[in-house]
């Protein structure tokens, strides 16, 4: 183990974790922005929204996220559409991960009772009041845990914008090996700090999964 060449390049990784750390939190709120609209549309009475939503969710769940980040920023330019490595992958990772968390977001809206549904119908509310006071309020306690595994996948898999020249963990720790010849090293130091934000987002999680439990 090297610990001088440890400490020579730590500085260099921790820049990278932030550059990791900011590419998954825009990702992960594109993601949550999309997921509401395809959750939107695969609970509608209308094809016209609900088909787009379903062919959405099969596409982007169907292929790999690393094709997707490949048509994305080497093929967008062939259609005109040419982003930067960093918007390339944020873009990436958040309509990705959308995809998983529209089925968290259904599968919750789908765990409350039906029951209610009927109930507040009965009474006189409407189809929009009835999501928004009744189970939209429940379904968001049971979406915490799930959202935040989705999340904490989307952090690891941030590790695939290497492959298009995002400067963060994975690929300075590929640049540093290239230069150094000491893979073990530089994969240990990118390793544990994956593993710091990673334990980090889990306890923030388990935070908010305590706070909003279902009794």
């Amino acid at each position: 183990m090297d610990i001088d060449l440890i400490l020579r390049v730590y500085p260099f990784f921790l820049q990278a974790a932030l550059v990791t750390i900011q590419i998954s939190a825009l990702a992960l709120v594109l993601g949550l922005a999309v997921a509401a609209l395809v959750t939107t549309g695969r609970l509608s009475a209308s094809p016209l929204l609900r088909w787009p939503a379903v062919a959405f969710v099969s596409v982007f769940r169907g292929t790999p996220c690393l094709i997707q980040l490949f048509i994305l920023y080497f093929g967008g330019p062939q259609i005109g559409i040419n982003l930067e490595p960093f918007a390339a992958g944020v873009i990436g990772l958040g309509l990705n991960i959308a995809a998983y968390m529209s089925e968290s977001m259904r599968g919750a809206i789908a765990a409350v009772d039906r029951g209610q549904m009927e109930a507040s119908r009965a009474i006189g509310f409407g189809r929009f009041d009835t999501m928004r006071r009744i189970i939209l309020p429940q379904a968001g306690r049971l979406m915490v845990r799930p959202l935040g595994v989705n999340a904490v996948a989307l952090l690891k898999g941030s590790a695939l914008v290497s492959t298009i020249s995002v400067v963060e963990l994975t690929y300075t720790a590929q640049r540093f090996i290239g230069s150094t010849y000491k893979p073990f090293e530089i994969f240990a130091i990118a390793a544990a700090l994956y593993m710091i934000i990673v334990y980090a987002m889990s306890k923030a999680i388990d935070l908010f999964d305590r706070r909003f439990a279902i009794p």
